[in-house]
């Protein structure tokens, strides 16, 4: 009759292997666990990690500040606090939304830092409307040989219309439409009230909406 290992050795053996695995044949989970053990995270498990959310960043970033010349180098700062700050990580399943929110963070931390003067178009202005979902799922940069002309151009338009937005309420969108985050969430980042983001979403996909028929009409 085999006796079971005592389970102390089971689990540094356990660990032995899996340290032993390279990072690009581990899961996003355990590349997370192992940059979060050690003094430092591990470089190649991180490396990894980059590679496979370096695209995820770089199209946040591009729906935020498509006008900006920096976007390179902010996406290398959400790097570095990424590096620094992923032991804090509690929930290595919730790594994308952790992500997302430095991402984001940093952006509007830039965003104050220009201190732009007066917007452009004003959509501040109080409306009573019904505060309906609508969905833009923007496709990736490489749309698929499957996709038609007609959509690769309307969702070009789509992009073009949300980098004509004032840059508050653009951020407001894409963190609500295509980052699906909370309006709680999006509230706490911008640091304005609940009111105010939904009065931007509402008015932003107003606007959209308007741009998007203007075009469908002229086709």
């Amino acid at each position: 009759m085999s006796q079971s290992l005592p389970v102390s050795w089971s689990r540094v053996e356990v660990t032995k292997t899996k340290s032993l695995v390279s990072p690009e044949k581990l899961s996003n989970y355990d590349l997370i666990l192992r940059c979060q053990e050690g003094m430092q995270p591990d470089r190649a498990a991180f490396a990894e990690l980059l590679r496979r959310y370096q695209s995820h960043v770089d199209r946040l970033l591009y729906h935020l500040a498509p006008d900006w010349e920096e976007r390179a180098d902010l996406a290398q700062e959400v790097w570095i606090r990424v590096y620094r700050h992923i032991k804090r990580l509690n929930e290595p399943l919730k790594f994308r939304g952790w992500l997302s929110r430095i991402t984001t963070n940093l952006f509007y931390d830039e965003l104050r830092k220009r201190k732009r003067g007066a917007e452009s178009l004003s959509l501040d202005a109080p409306r009573q409307m019904k505060d309906g979902e609508v969905s833009w799922e923007l496709p990736s940069d490489t749309p698929s040989p499957d996709d038609s002309l007609a959509t690769r151009e309307f969702y070009e338009q789509l992009r073009k219309a949300i980098a004509d937005l004032p840059e508050s309420f653009r951020t407001t969108i894409v963190l609500r439409e295509i980052e699906g985050m909370a309006y709680e969430e999006i509230a706490e980042i911008t640091g304005v009230s609940l009111g105010t983001v939904k009065s931007r979403i509402a008015r932003a996909r107003l606007k959209l909406q308007s741009v998007l028929q203007n075009y469908m009409d002229g086709e």
